[in-house]
């Protein structure tokens, strides 16, 4: 089974963002670019993780999909050929700001949660350090390995991936405020760290001139900030949609991704934009498939 996953994405309270960035819209997009799931976002806002609970219901592997009700009354506005299951998983980016090493770090982490118990946990421990109500993006004083232990601890299968790795100002190697290596950003729990995301200013053959990231998956998403973004940067997984939100399955599984990508011009943020597949059409917009297969091991 091969689907494609777009799992950076951000909810209506986050700064900068549109209105329209709810649940409902979020499925609409997502099923007219053929994306099968899509993260949540934000889902340690409380307000958001209100509306989570409200509108998803759990699969039961991890994923969550709006209810009945709200999916049929959505597939009435979509074509027929659009007519898909689209799935949630629980995502948040959160963005660490702290003094190492004789420099300010700034951070942006992304991470995933299975469960609605691991997201209470996960917010109820972060909203113990700072603000979480004021931006679905919080702006945490916190060291990016106490971020780590704390995501270990919400939940067995919570996990996390350093966001757009080479932005300058807000990555984990970022040329300004980052480190030279995951290694040294999040210390002595770096091996639980196993992907990364390349983001939009990237591609799998530029991370692949890097040795100290070949044991990471490379992933890549939209990063969206309006619903109509959504595909712009995806991951393809020809694997069973388990595999997302268990961080054990995905480390260990032998399924191959790869990442829809196109020429990079926009400086620190270039973008990608690709429809994947919007309902059977090639509204591809400049984009080409970089061969982009990656084990779990290597290239």
């Amino acid at each position: 089974m091969t689907f494609h996953a777009d799992l950076h994405v951000h909810s209506k309270h986050s700064r900068a963002t549109s209105r329209d960035l709810d649940l409902e819209h979020l499925f609409w997009w997502a099923a007219r670019k053929g994306i099968r799931v899509v993260g949540t976002g934000d889902c340690v806002h409380p307000v958001w993780l209100a509306e989570i609970k409200d509108k998803l219901v759990p699969e039961g592997n991890g994923l969550f999909r709006l209810k009945p009700e709200i999916e049929a009354a959505l597939w009435d506005t979509l074509p027929p050929a659009c007519r898909r299951p689209v799935s949630f998983m629980l995502s948040t980016e959160i963005s660490t700001i702290y003094k190492k090493g004789e420099k300010t770090r700034k951070i942006h982490h992304l991470i995933y949660a299975a469960d609605l118990d691991s997201a209470d946990r996960l917010a109820a421990s972060l909203g113990r350090i700072g603000n979480i109500a004021s931006d679905g993006r919080p702006i945490l004083g916190l060291d990016s390995r106490d971020l780590l232990e704390i995501t270990l601890e919400s939940g067995p299968d919570s996990y996390l991936v350093p966001a757009h790795i080479w932005t300058p100002w807000f990555a984990a190697m970022g040329s300004q405020s980052g480190f030279d290596s995951i290694e040294e950003c999040y210390g002595d729990l770096a091996g639980h760290i196993f992907a990364v995301e390349t983001g939009l200013s990237s591609d799998p053959a530029m991370n692949w001139r890097i040795s100290s990231l070949d044991r990471f998956r490379l992933t890549s998403n939209s990063d969206a900030h309006s619903p109509g973004k959504l595909g712009r940067e995806a991951t393809r997984f020809p694997a069973n949609l388990t595999i997302l939100p268990s961080a054990v399955r995905w480390r260990r599984a032998r399924a191959m991704s790869a990442q829809w990508s196109s020429s990079r011009r926009r400086g620190s943020t270039t973008w990608t934009g690709t429809a994947i597949a919007a309902c059977g059409s090639t509204q591809r917009r400049r984009s080409r498939l970089v061969a982009a297969v990656r084990f779990a091991g290597g290239r």
